[in-house]
């Protein structure tokens, strides 16, 4: 599985999807004036530009072990402490920051309970723990199609839909589990439109994450079976596709 890709690949594959999950997660989480936040897993900064226009750049940090992705994140947010690192071991002390956000990171983490638990670490006593998580294993994710004309070709098992958090509930879990206080679970919605089934298909092209690895791994003629599958489940262009994440919010101790 791939994240080391350039900045404006992640940009057409994920980040038509993120972009607006992000407008949505911060008003979940309540991001007020004067709060020191921390981006965990940044990618090329889709949540952290949100943060910078909600608390400006000197109050936003963020991490991802994605060299690009950093590279990307510190060019277009100067003034953002903008670290290379994972969220199993964060490169802060203890306590230092109001509010640690992940959005779309913790079915990637090595050990997302671990990951959890240190952004536990470096947030203040009280502080706010936040996470989103596309619901794959509902089929609300937005990538649900693609992974459905996997199946329809006889392509294998390979979707998202069994990753840490992904189902109703586990996301909550990972977090108890993490030792964070005051759960609160719930979702968040978005909405894409696209022009036309190119549109749509070109970013799966680009080798990002596991759908990427999996087009990249196909001959020509598996590629071209999997691109006729995925627009026969779609509908005429201009179509939209809905997006549902599971969100979870918590206090650290």
């Amino acid at each position: 599985m791939s994240f080391t890709v350039a900045a404006d690949a992640y940009d057409r594959f994920m980040g038509q999807y993120s972009v607006p999950l992000a407008g949505e997660f911060i008003r979940l989480v309540d991001v007020g004036a004067g709060l020191r936040c921390l981006d965990v897993g940044c990618g090329p900064g889709a949540l952290t530009a949100r943060l910078v226009s909600r608390v400006g750049a000197g109050l936003v940090a963020a991490v991802d072990p994605s060299e690009p992705f950093v590279a990307a994140a510190r060019t277009r947010l100067p003034g953002v402490d903008i670290r290379p690192g994972t969220a199993e071991e964060l490169p802060f002390p203890d306590s230092v920051f109001d509010i640690a956000l992940a959005q779309l990171v913790v079915h990637f983490m090595s050990d997302p309970v671990a990951g959890l638990r240190e952004m536990g670490r470096v947030t203040r006593n009280g502080g706010v723990v936040a996470a989103c998580v596309w619901d794959n294993a509902g089929g609300r994710g937005p990538l649900a199609t693609f992974w459905r004309a996997v199946e329809e070709v006889g392509g294998p098992a390979v979707s998202e839909a069994r990753r840490a958090g992904t189902a109703e509930g586990h996301l909550a879990e990972l977090f108890e589990a993490a030792g964070l206080n005051e759960i609160e679970q719930g979702s968040l919605s978005v909405r894409v439109e696209f022009d036309s089934f190119a549109g749509w298909w070109e970013p799966f092209t680009q080798g990002v994450g596991p759908a990427g690895d999996y087009v990249n791994g196909l001959d020509p003629t598996g590629r071209e079976h999997l691109r006729k599958a995925c627009a026969e489940l779609l509908p005429a262009p201009p179509f939209m596709i809905d997006a549902t994440a599971w969100a979870v919010r918590a206090r650290a101790q």
